[in-house]
């Protein structure tokens, strides 16, 4: 969210005016008159002056203001580019093989999370190392296109392998959705379909605090991501 200028009240005395007026209004005629006359006064600043600066919405949960967060660790132009290559990949999956018969996709799964999956593994998934289990990353099946594209700029896919999504029993292909089992080099944990994404994430994290809470493992501060959509919440 854009940060919202603060003001100082020059006019007290207006602002309590203003204020009496709506709590007239609210007592004889009842809140929906008073929204009414709120939302004509909104309109008609924005109808005048364009973009309204107000309380409109509540503040998230979960955010701070722009002003105490820290200046982002990476360099923002270059990660944009980066991600439009990334985007133009996983498109670029579903043009190839649209041509033939039976290979089909979801098209904008990727391209509307691909900001949030690409500072995840540029600032936040931690992989595995000697001294490290590593973080637990559970992708949503749909959005796995883009997770291909990022791989063959890593180098870590071909291009004949990108030709061949969803293509894989036959030929060099990759899965349609994480599979571990067809692709147990690549993928973390299997997410499709069903909502096993979701359950398993949860389930995962909670297993994880069982086993460090009886003594038997502890976690590191591993943490276990969940990328959740494309309605796999109202899956039983």
């Amino acid at each position: 969210m854009a940060q919202q200028p603060r003001f100082l009240d020059e006019d007290p005395q207006e602002t309590r005016e203003w204020l009496e007026s709506i709590e007239s209004v609210l007592n004889s005629e009842g809140r929906p008159r008073a929204h009414y006359l709120i939302d004509q006064l909104l309109d008609f600043d924005v109808a005048q002056h364009g973009d309204f600066y107000g309380r409109v919405t509540t503040p998230y949960v979960n955010t701070i203001p722009g002003d105490r967060q820290q200046p982002y660790p990476g360099d923002l132009q270059v990660e944009k580019r980066i991600n439009a290559f990334i985007r133009w990949n996983a498109l670029a999956r579903y043009c190839v093989p649209a041509s033939i018969p039976v290979v089909g996709g979801h098209i904008a799964s990727y391209a509307s999370a691909a900001v949030l999956y690409d500072v995840g593994f540029d600032h936040f998934f931690r992989g595995r190392t000697e001294q490290f289990a590593g973080d637990l990353v559970y992708i949503q099946g749909h959005s796995s296109p883009g997770i291909y594209g990022r791989a063959y700029l890593e180098g870590r896919l071909s291009e004949e392998q990108l030709d061949n999504f969803r293509r894989e029993t036959d030929r060099d292909g990759i899965s349609s959705y994480p599979h571990p089992r067809l692709m147990p080099d690549f993928w973390q944990f299997p997410t499709v379909s069903m909502g096993l994404g979701p359950i398993t994430a949860a389930y995962q994290a909670r297993f994880m605090r069982y086993l460090e809470n009886r003594g038997l493992k502890e976690h590191q501060g591993r943490k276990v991501w969940a990328f959740l959509g494309d309605g796999e919440m109202d899956q039983p």
